[in-house]
């Protein structure tokens, strides 16, 4: 009887050790839940891209370690094709999208978003001295326009927006702005459409290079973190701590590293 004892004894503290190493799950949170993977778009500056140490770094990526140092969680990284992201979010290959995602109705259906933490916009970007001059949508007409594909330009253009479109003389899609911006230079693009904040900062680095228009495409966004459809008991911690951050000005400080400015909602 005392060696059933035993091993019964042994047998449910393995058990409990077994569930406290595995964490709570995607739900698992302030008690130390399992490794929060963060799908990214690694070619998207200053939202998550990687520096020249071939590390992942980014405003967004900042404030994702914050969130999850408060949640007492491993974070990862995990770059992913963007145009492919809800996909990888409903497979559950990744716990959140935190990579200056648009909220949108459309997105909405397959996904649910924390509160928005930055408005953003989508804008023209010219090379500079081109003799291009874009004072509103309709200057698109007959202009070869380039965008990233699985990004709000081109669900604005492909939806609602298909009328604008359809005056281009050509509509090119590129896996991230980076490709897009070398053909811009290169002359194969006469405009980008693209996220302000993304558009900027990129033009920021080759500012002799492109050149801005106060143009605006579309309807104005705002970022906004992604869950998977039926995951509201992680939105919820994580929007915790989101709203912690922003109280104790945490995250206005990394706004100011990133943009000189906070520039959050």
């Amino acid at each position: 009887m005392k060696k059933i004892i035993a091993l019964v004894l042994t047998l449910a503290a393995f058990m409990v050790a077994g569930c406290g190493g595995a964490g709570g799950g995607a739900t698992g949170g302030t008690d130390g839940g399992k490794k929060l993977v963060v799908g990214l778009d690694d070619n998207y500056p200053p939202m998550g891209f990687k520096d020249e140490k071939n590390e992942i770094v980014g405003f967004d990526v900042d404030l994702a370690k914050e969130a999850a140092k408060r949640l007492k969680r491993e974070v990862e990284f995990k770059a992913i094709d963007w145009s492919s992201k809800e996909a990888e979010l409903k497979s559950g290959r990744v716990d959140v999208l935190w990579n200056g995602l648009d909220i949108t109705e459309k997105r909405k259906e397959n996904m649910l978003f924390s509160e928005p933490y930055m408005d953003n916009r989508q804008i023209v970007f010219v090379k500079k001295d081109s003799g291009i001059t874009v004072a509103s949508e309709a200057d698109l007409t007959g202009k070869v326009v380039g965008t990233q594909s699985g990004g709000t330009a081109e669900e604005y253009l492909d939806g609602e927006g298909a009328a604008v479109r359809d005056t281009f003389a050509d509509f090119k899609k590129y896996s991230d702005y980076i490709a897009a911006f070398m053909d811009l230079e290169n002359g194969r693009l006469d405009v980008i459409i693209a996220d302000e904040i993304t558009g900027r900062y990129y033009m920021s680095k080759h500012a002799d290079v492109f050149e801005a228009l106060d143009v605006t495409v579309g309807p104005i966004s705002t970022f906004g973190i992604g869950f998977a459809k039926d995951n509201n008991d992680l939105r919820d911690e994580v929007q915790k701590v989101l709203d912690e951050m922003k109280q104790e000005g945490v995250t206005a400080k990394i706004s100011e590293q990133w943009f000189g400015k906070d520039i959050t909602k």
